[in-house]
């Protein structure tokens, strides 16, 4: 199958190379111009060819690029709280255009959803954004997909606070998460790194589904989400906001950013959140959240000219956790049977640079440096058992981009370089690797009259302790009807897994941690999907369907054997797949404006995850996937009222059963010699809701979240009891804190 697959990149690259065709395009930049008469850039401004469904999106700096309908010479440009522009376009140009803002008008128009498919990227690629991020109190990153059907975040257990995300059935450590195209979450910062990028810092997200491109790396294997965060020369000089929540949880969030001149600006991102309200609402003696600290910030310097973009800064973070049962007291309790504790301390500093040359005669072609240098340290501990991590990262990606005779036919070819150095212990034993892995990577596109797109890419890595590999990648979108497009995409992806960081919840308990059989190898995938997205009108409303379905199949894999206890004690086995291991994800959405101000989203989703296991006690059984709900239905609706003073949201989630394990249960299985029980969580409905009056300078918010007030029964197995060997926190398939109700102020100083 891969031979197969290879070859036909080849005889797809060797017939695109031989069909060269002109497609003229349009380009330009979008301003808007404020009272002092000063220009700035517009992001995400709907660019379109009246009567089709060519469109765009201005880029960070304002720019787009579109190629020419056959059917159309006007070019619509539409964005909200602006007039919309029409411009009848002639020939091949390069435009600039102002916007005008829509003050006169009686109303404020909205055009086009909070989050949409990227209609011309051969990867399906959804982009959530700032409308989107506003419909929830969205505090981090992990709370910034609560109207986003391809992403679920849940707790990874009952005690730690950690939060982890399913996406196309598997778990984050799958998807490769970058922020501004720098693989970021990853390694001993996939435990809490969701929570380490703050709301308000967000500018957009990418959720791209999967397999990715070969220009960031290997490690992709279900997808790829890239964070673009606020640029220094944003719109808003000043953004503050302000959060509590009726637990105690409090968070103060202020962006400050200042043009220097012409080509310097400078912004500093800040974020402080704390709580120390101790809330047990379960009544079973342990904190149903954990208290904690955290301080994290940002400065960065971007210097632009029209001959080079540079953009540098340093990231800093510090938090305190601190969870177990509601009487634990560090000082006092650390290394007793009296009260059982967890605790966790973070400190991370990072360094980055990104550097690209530009060409003003020719804007397809160009050449960038991406650096990146982190160190992360972690000390933890559950009851009698500490576990310490250091990762130092570097990394380097070195980007060359051009056309091969025309546009139609453009590649991006380079080098990078990824150093991880891990330093654990876990209880009394030590474990350290250093991972080397030079490489470089091609990627070839091709584009017919933005009808047709093919994105071959291929990249060859050596892993210092694993050998050299290839991973390649195949895209493909088709538009065979103005309002249909299909997209295929197949492609390799392999990751070192990092088995305490990713599972740390399943720390949280009495098992004895074995790591059975050979060394643990890197998991191996290979990814298929095929999507379509058609949009059409109907009883006068304009709808986006889009239908998907994606299969992941595993060469290798960590497995995560949590359903075998012992008369001597209840065990987590890590060892190597021998056997299958498959996911299979499919998804409808429906989105539609059912009015000029009322947005609604419905989406349903299957899981379908299976795995080997038992290898311990030799058995080869293949079941179903842990705590991965079969089925999700969402259904989302947005009201605003004139000028958008007004909005209202409201979010259901319904989630489905998923698979689950009771030690016990498993412990009388074994005695008995009769094969392990097959037990499922409870179906259960999540209700989110908010709403926010805007002023002039501010902005106030309130909602609350779980408002069904649903919380699993019984989070931790022997809460009772917890230096018992059969004690488990880390079951959780469902909220574990009830209602909550929270409230805010947004507050932004435009330049």
């Amino acid at each position: 199958m891969k031979t197969k697959i290879f070859i036909l990149f080849i005889l797809i690259i060797h017939h695109s190379l031989f069909n060269l065709t002109n497609a003229q395009r349009v380009t330009g930049t979008v301003f808007e111009r404020s009272e002092a008469g000063k220009k700035s850039a517009l992001v995400g401004v709907n660019v379109f060819w009246a009567g089709t469904a060519l469109a765009t999106v201005t880029d960070t700096i304002g720019k787009f690029d579109i190629a020419r309908a056959a059917k159309s010479n006007k070019l619509v440009l539409s964005y909200i709280g602006f007039k919309t522009d029409t411009i009848k376009v002639t020939s091949e140009s390069n435009f600039e255009i102002v916007m005008k803002p829509e003050g006169q008008l009686s109303e404020v128009v909205i055009r086009g959803s909070s989050s949409q498919i990227d209609r011309m990227n051969p990867i399906q690629t959804e982009i959530i954004t700032t409308k989107a991020l506003a419909k929830a109190a969205c505090c981090n990153l992990s709370e910034s997909f609560e109207t986003n059907a391809s992403v679920s975040v849940s707790y990874s257990d009952a005690v730690t606070g950690a939060k982890q995300i399913q996406f196309l059935g598997l778990g984050g450590q799958y998807v490769q998460t970058n922020v501004e195209n720098v693989p970021t979450i990853r390694g001993l910062a996939s435990t809490f790194g969701m929570s380490y990028i703050p709301g308000t810092w967000i500018q957009s997200i990418d959720v791209a589904k999967g397999a990715g491109s070969v220009v960031n790396g290997y490690e992709s294997m279900t997808g790829a989400i890239n964070v673009e965060l606020v640029k220094p020369d944003a719109r808003e000089k000043l953004y503050f906001n302000t959060y509590v929540n009726h637990l105690g949880r409090g968070e103060v969030n202020l962006n400050l950013n200042r043009k220097l001149s012409d080509k310097w600006a400078t912004g500093f991102l800040t974020h402080a959140s704390t709580l120390q309200n101790r809330v047990d609402n379960n009544g079973d003696g342990f904190l149903d959240l954990p208290l904690y600290t955290q301080f994290n910030g940002i400065n960065r310097w971007q210097y632009k000219s029209d001959k080079m973009m540079a953009q540098f800064g340093v990231k800093a973070l510090y938090e305190d956790r601190l969870g177990g049962q509601t009487g634990f007291r560090p000082d006092e309790h650390r290394g007793t049977a009296k009260f059982y504790g967890f605790g966790n301390k973070t400190n991370r500093i990072e360094l980055f640079s990104k550097t690209a040359k530009l060409y003003q005669d020719k804007p397809y072609k160009g050449l960038g440096l991406v650096l990146n240098a982190s160190l992360h340290n972690t000390d933890s501990y559950f009851g009698f058992v500490n576990y310490d991590g250091r990762q130092r990262t570097l990394y380097g990606n070195l980007i060359y981009q051009s056309i091969i005779n025309n546009t139609n036919h453009q590649f991006k070819t380079g080098i990078n370089y990824l150093l991880d150095d891990y330093r654990e212990t876990y209880k009394d034993s030590l474990m350290t690797r250093t991972e080397s892995v030079p490489g470089a990577f091609f990627e070839y596109t091709y584009n017919h009259l933005d009808k047709f797109t093919l994105v071959a890419g291929l990249r060859a890595d050596y892993h210092n302790l694993f050998g050299a590999f290839a991973t390649p990648r195949l895209h493909l979108r088709w538009q065979p009807w103005e309002n249909t497009t299909l997209r295929v995409s197949g492609g390799r992806g392999q990751r070192t897994p990092n088995a305490f960081a990713e599972y740390y919840g399943y720390l949280v308990s009495g098992r004895t941690v074995r790591f059975w059989g050979q060394k643990i190898q890197p998991e191996v995938t290979w990814n298929y999907g095929l999507s379509l997205t058609q949009t059409f009108h109907w009883f006068d409303k304009h709808w986006d369907l889009v239908l998907d379905y994606y299969r992941t199949d595993f060469q290798n894999q960590l497995i995560v054997d949590t359903d075998h206890a012992t008369p001597l004690a209840s065990h987590l086995y890590f060892y190597n797949l021998k056997g299958k291991s498959f996911s299979n994800s499919f998804q409808i959405e429906l989105n539609t404006l059912l009015s000029k101000r009322t947005e609604v989203k419905l989406a349903y989703r299957l899981f379908d995850v299976w795995q080997t296991m038992g290898q311990p006690f030799g058995n080869s059984v293949l079941q179903q996937r842990m705590m991965v709900p079969r089925d999700r239905v969402l259904f989302n609706i947005g009201y605003n009222l004139p000028y958008d003073k007004w909005k209202l949201d409201l979010t259901v989630q319904w989630n489905g059963q998923a698979r689950i394990t009771d030690p016990m249960q498993s412990l009388q299985a074994t005695i008995d010699r009769k094969p392990m029980p097959i037990l499922y969580s409870q179906s259960f409905m999540n209700i989110n809701a908010q709403a926010s009056r805007a002023f002039k300078k501010f902005e106030v918010y309130l909602g609350g979240e779980n408002l069904a007030n649903f919380k699993q029964p019984n989070p931790i197995i022997h809460a009772e009891d917890p230096f018992n060997k059969y004690f488990d926190a880390g079951q959780t398939w469902g909220p574990v804190v009830g209602r909550m109700i929270y409230a805010g102020i947004r507050v932004k100083i435009k330049d």
